[in-house]
């Protein structure tokens, strides 16, 4: 289809008409300003105007978030901004999981909205008894994009709390723990969960808790279910009015009942994600 679209034609006296490929790589730029980058892509494949076009750096930076400065600071190291060659290849590094902060979180672009999205890990929390081996343990595991989790084995005081400084794109975002009943593991290649140290949440909910520094606050209370299955367990939400605002994230779970003993979880990670977009596995 491309090689007709961008082919001579010519009438019936001979005479050459005008071709796709002879469109001004700035008329092509404006055209794709208005698409999505999956599009965008696919089009910079039709001819060599189409290409040279999709490199336009006003095209990527109308889709990057208007504080990719900001992010692009926050993210990348000095020998990484050295060899980006320009606003796409910003979005193209962007598009794929980039970790900072010690390897405890985690940023990626939205392909198809570029909106933002992060996961911070529960090496980044703050986890009431961590260090007591007999109620907590980090554990390795290749179902964590951190390759690693935080798991419960019994305790009478759960609470797990963080917080998180960021200059958000503008929008509306959701926030979720990410947890497993149960712990999984690989056996003569199939998956299993061992779920011995299981119990006490049915008794009470968790109460999960989430304010920014921009006024927003949200409670909510869950029975913890589902064992051998990761669950994505939602906050709340916070709106951003201001992209070049740095806004404080506070977030926490708890279940505090000391009246009875709860274990078997395993603590992944925080998931922030703008509201309606899929949340990756």
């Amino acid at each position: 289809m491309g090689a007709n679209l961008s082919g001579r034609v010519s009438d019936k006296e001979g005479l050459v008409q005008p071709r796709l490929g002879d469109l001004p790589e700035s008329c092509v730029a404006m055209v794709l300003m208005n698409m999505d980058p999956p599009e965008i892509c696919k089009l910079a494949r039709l001819n060599r105007a189409f290409r040279g076009a999709s490199s336009a750096d006003f095209i990527w930076e109308s889709k990057l978030p208007p504080n990719y400065r900001f992010i692009v600071d926050r993210v990348f190291d000095e020998t990484t901004k050295l060899k980006i060659s320009g606003k796409r290849d910003i979005y193209a590094r962007l598009c794929r999981s980039k970790s900072f902060d010690g390897g405890t979180k985690e940023i990626w672009l939205d392909k198809n909205k570029g909106g933002i999205c992060l996961s911070i890990s529960s090496k980044a929390l703050s986890i009431t008894g961590i260090d007591d081996r007999r109620y907590w343990n980090f554990i390795a595991i290749d179902e964590s994009r951190f390759q690693t989790v935080a798991y419960l084995q019994q305790t009478w005081w759960f609470e797990v709390s963080g917080e998180f400084d960021f200059q958000f794109p503008l929008g509306k975002y959701s926030l979720f723990f990410r947890l497993h009943l149960g712990r999984s593991s690989k056996r003569l290649g199939r998956r299993v969960c061992n779920s011995e140290h299981v119990h006490g949440w049915n008794k009470k909910p968790v109460r999960f808790e989430l304010s920014s520094s921009n006024g927003h606050h949200a409670v909510s209370q869950c029975y913890l279910d589902n064992p051998g299955n990761w669950v994505d367990y939602h906050v709340g939400d916070f709106v951003v009015d201001n992209p070049h605002a740095l806004i404080k994230i506070k977030y926490s779970m708890t279940q505090i009942d000391c009246t009875h003993t709860k274990g078997g979880v395993c603590v992944d990670s925080v998931l922030i994600y703008p509201s309606g977009v899929a949340k990756e596995p």
